[in-house]
């Protein structure tokens, strides 16, 4: 948060899917935890049995949601850990099924960086694309999937973008082309979807699904893994028999019961909350090309989380419009908050076609439970002119080395 925001001007956060406020109700769940309740939950004495309860109770909330088994859902330190267990995992433990991988192109970094791993154990990765749209392409992905391909994993909902993948279509294709077979899984990061779409894991046919807790209004550092009961899968944490054996260390038990009562909530909240929000995202993408018209939107206009409108504004870089809304108290973000930092071009943008000039000048703006129309109203009043006046000195420097040799 910059510190150059005098107090009284109007505080606007529009990065909600980088992360959200933890919700009142599921915080006052998890301090019991943090206070006499805090025996380790592998203690055989009373305490230590209240705590293995507490952790059994969030199991079984989160699958009520997902429509699974409690044994088949397993606790993590995060949407990224859940995302590198279910890849490598998969991976490493079924080579004798085969060595072959598909991902999309402009999966979270979280599963591009474990395909990368892959690679260099030896494994082989193919990048399935998408349209200009930001949805996969079918027809290339099913020519990728080939007798050694072991897994595939494909956004349910971009973290960028917004764009969402057909998941259930994937699933299709999968059992369709391989119908005698275990192989391929089907595993899809649904971080971002979580609290918006449907999480239920046998409709969406998927085998594996990563959540975490940020994201929907719980805390931080915790994710989650469901994982079909049938599936062997390989360790990435040792030392221990938590999560059965699948993911070793003392559990963190408030901020697992506080991920399961966030995702009880979001679910719960999510037809009403998800009309509400794409009803704001709406008027402000329709605000954005009202005033400023040179705005392109990025993903499909209709295919795409109710609480994301991603643009790209041509010739001026994201992050300078980042810090000058910053100035005036607006919190938005450039892309994936994982990449804050990363001044290279989003990858995202890259496969959807994007010129890099215009990658650069990208910006996401995600609401919430607490974004209102006045809210997004108030930053089309101070946004314009904070795009004009980039222009400006963009056309200036253009013409500095012309001036220069006169």
């Amino acid at each position: 948060m910059s510190t150059n925001v005098s107090s009284d001007k109007k505080r606007v956060y529009l990065d909600y899917a980088a992360a959200t406020p933890t919700d009142p109700m599921v915080l006052a769940e998890m301090l019991p935890y943090f206070g006499d309740r805090y025996g380790n939950a592998s203690s055989m004495y009373a305490s230590g049995r209240r705590s293995a309860h507490a952790i059994n109770m969030a199991r079984t909330t989160v699958a009520q949601v997902l429509g699974c088994s409690p044994e088949e859902i397993f606790f993590t330190g995060s949407g990224t850990e859940s995302d590198n267990l279910a890849i490598l995992g998969v991976a490493r433990a079924n080579t004798a099924h085969g060595r072959h991988v598909v991902i999309s192109s402009i999966e979270h970094k979280a599963v591009m960086e474990s395909a990368r791993q892959l690679e260099r154990e030896g494994f082989e990765v193919s990048y399935a694309p998408v349209a200009k749209n930001g949805i996969i392409d079918l027809d290339a992905f099913e020519r990728l999937l080939r007798d050694d391909t072991i897994l595939v994993s494909v956004m349910y909902a971009n973290n960028e973008i917004g764009t969402i993948q057909p998941i259930a279509e994937i699933a299709a294709i999968l059992k369709r082309s391989h119908a005698q077979k275990r192989f391929p899984l089907l595993h899809t990061d649904a971080c971002q979807a979580a609290g918006f779409l449907s999480l239920d894991v046998h409709k969406l046919g998927v085998d594996l699904m990563t959540l975490n807790g940020s994201k929907i209004y719980g805390p931080k550092g915790v994710g989650i893994l469901y994982k079909r009961s049938s599936i062997q899968i390989a360790p990435l944490i040792v030392g221990g028999d938590q999560e059965r054996g699948l993911r070793a260390g003392t559990e963190s038990v408030p901020l697992i019961v506080g991920c399961a009562a966030a995702l009880r909530r979001s679910h719960d909240m999510r037809e009403e909350e998800s009309a509400r929000l794409a009803d704001l995202r709406d008027h402000f993408i329709r605000e954005m090309h009202r005033l400023i018209p040179e705005a392109t939107l990025n993903g499909d206009p209709l295919i795409r989380l109710p609480n994301n409108a991603h643009f790209s504004f041509p010739h001026i870089e994201g992050e300078s419009i980042l810090l000058m809304l910053d100035r005036e108290g607006i919190e938005v973000s450039t892309g994936s908050a994982c990449s804050a930092h990363d001044l290279r071009p989003s990858h995202v943008l890259l496969a959807l076609g994007t010129d890099e000039a215009l990658a650069h000048g990208s910006i996401r703006f995600s609401f919430g439970r607490a974004t209102t129309r006045e809210d997004l109203d108030h930053v089309m009043t101070i946004l314009p002119s904070i795009v004009a006046r980039l222009n400006s000195l963009s056309a200036l420097t253009a013409v500095m080395p012309t001036i220069a040799t006169v």
